[in-house]
């Protein structure tokens, strides 16, 4: 099992193999076969088309899992009304609710097919679970998937490696998760002490875990996992969530749902952001990565920016912005 180090790196460093950065009820609420952005569709699949990036000589494809709807009470539960429509309204965006992309990460090297998540599978919401149709668009299929590589076990990103029928889907995949993360669910007194609202969190990841037990293998945070994928270390949003710099080209950092929205997180990142398992760490690592990403230029791909939420951190006045380039 790979072990390694979480400490941050010092500013001005490259990103390297050793140097890493140190919800509530998710109701769902159906909005039918449109994306939850309006984007274009992929023909019947309910999903957006996949989106190549090259990384050297390296193929990263980005797959649409579709999205989530949450409630603003729940995304945002210490922040007044005002505030979050002072910020949200000039964007255009609603004030009531959020409705995240899905965005899994799947590279191609050599004789390997990683993805990174699993998505949400069928029994989560109704607007995510299409990441079978959007691999088959992409000519991909589960079977051929030789690694999963997880940023953390929540619903969308863990629950998709079971299908409506408990089965496997994706039977071939070693399976790879931090320790943390993995002894975090698996702990007798998880169950007992987390949220009531989150309580279902804890048996599905159990179950599903469960599924895939005897394909895992633990890592700790700045393990270089596979060759040229490192994870960092990025906790707050779970207890063991890490983000993973793929060391190819000019580099690509998955993050997870380290940075979670694509105003919110970058305008605000000290907004209290109520998926986070420990509010004020989760903000304190969007600071740090913010400010990293920044100062190295390293591009990024988010779980749940605006699809393919492939892009670049710019400073912005006393903020951030993210600037799309996918």
């Amino acid at each position: 099992m790979a072990t390694g180090s979480s400490q941050l790196p010092k500013r001005g460093q490259n990103w390297s193999r050793r140097a890493v950065l140190g919800g509530a009820g998710l109701t769902a609420l159906g909005l039918g076969a449109t994306a939850p952005t309006g984007r274009p569709l992929a023909a019947s699949t309910g999903a957006a088309a996949p989106a190549r990036l090259a990384l050297g000589d390296t193929e990263v494809t980005v797959l649409s899992d579709g999205g989530l709807v949450l409630p603003m009470d729940l995304y945002l539960p210490d922040t007044p009304e005002p505030e979050i429509a002072a910020l949200l309204a000039p964007h255009g965006m609603p004030t009531d609710m959020v409705r995240p992309d899905c965005n899994l990460t799947l590279l191609r090297s050599g004789d390997r097919v990683v993805l990174f998540d699993a998505g949400a599978g069928p029994l989560f919401q109704d607007t995510a679970g299409k990441l079978p149709a959007s691999l088959a668009a992409a000519g991909v299929d589960p079977a051929e998937v030789t690694d999963l590589c997880f940023t953390h076990a929540h619903p969308d990103h863990l629950w998709g490696v079971l299908d409506d029928f408990d089965e496997p889907v994706f039977p071939n995949a070693r399976c790879w998760m931090g320790r943390a993360e993995w002894d975090y669910w698996r702990a007798p007194a998880t169950l007992t002490t987390i949220s009531e609202a989150r309580q279902s969190f804890v048996v599905g990841a159990r179950n599903r875990m469960a599924a895939i037990e005897d394909r895992v293998e633990l890592f700790d945070a700045g393990a270089e996992i596979l060759p040229g994928i490192e994870a960092v270390g990025s906790f707050g949003h779970t207890p063991g969530h890490v983000c993973f710099m793929i060391h190819r080209g000019d580099g690509l950092l998955v993050v997870g749902d380290a940075i979670g929205n694509a105003v919110i997180s970058f305008e605000r990142p000290d907004w209290h952001a109520g998926s986070d398992h420990d509010v004020e760490q989760g903000a304190a690592t969007r600071r740090r990565l913010l400010d990293r990403l920044t100062a190295d230029r390293t591009r990024i791909v988010g779980f749940h920016l605006p699809y393919p939420g492939i892009g670049m951190v710019e400073r912005s006045g006393a903020h951030y912005r993210f600037a799309a380039t996918g």
